[in-house]
């Protein structure tokens, strides 16, 4: 076996082990802590298929801004289980009978792609450097990002004259 098998085998049972804690993790602290194990391992993933920019836009978007953010808010809304309303027997099997119709959609759809002989470039390929995004970023959509970029320095002004008042 060829090491990046290897890295994709390990990869892939790090990000479903810690998908399914997300899910069974009783503590929402835990479930968010799981799931920015779950984000490093499809950088990881990333990473792998040779697109380095969006793995690294993943673990500092996802991973790192919006599992903090999701990490102040659980902790500041001190979620405890005696505060916590207890559902409805019906209400739980609604969301199983409705949790099986997507598994069925979802296999019938799978079912029907086509995946035979197809097979991902890992190592080789450039669709994904960093190197080839600024080239079209800097030729043939500059003035889009320029006008972006005008965007983001206005709001930027507007928050600091917002957070002076």
């Amino acid at each position: 076996m060829d090491i990046s098998q290897v890295l994709f085998y390990a990869l892939s049972a790090m990000a479903l082990g810690s998908a399914i804690m997300v899910v069974i993790s009783r503590n929402p602290v835990h479930s968010v802590l799981w799931l920015i194990i779950t984000f490093f391992a499809i950088s990881g993933h990333y990473i792998l298929l040779n697109a380095q920019f969006l793995g690294i836009v993943n673990l500092i978007v996802y991973a790192g801004a919006i599992m903090v953010l999701f990490l102040f808010v659980i902790m500041l809304m001190n979620l405890n289980a005696e505060t916590e309303p207890q559902k409805n027997k019906w209400l739980k099997l609604a969301g199983v009978v409705a949790g099986g119709c997507l598994l069925l959609v979802l296999v019938a759809a799978l079912k029907q792609a086509e995946v035979k002989g197809k097979v991902a470039m890992l190592g080789t390929g450039d669709i994904g450097l960093i190197k080839n995004l600024g080239h079209a970023l800097f030729t043939d959509y500059v003035v889009p990002f320029e006008l972006s970029s005008i965007l983001f320095l206005s709001a930027m002004v507007g928050a600091v004259v917002i957070g002076k008042k």
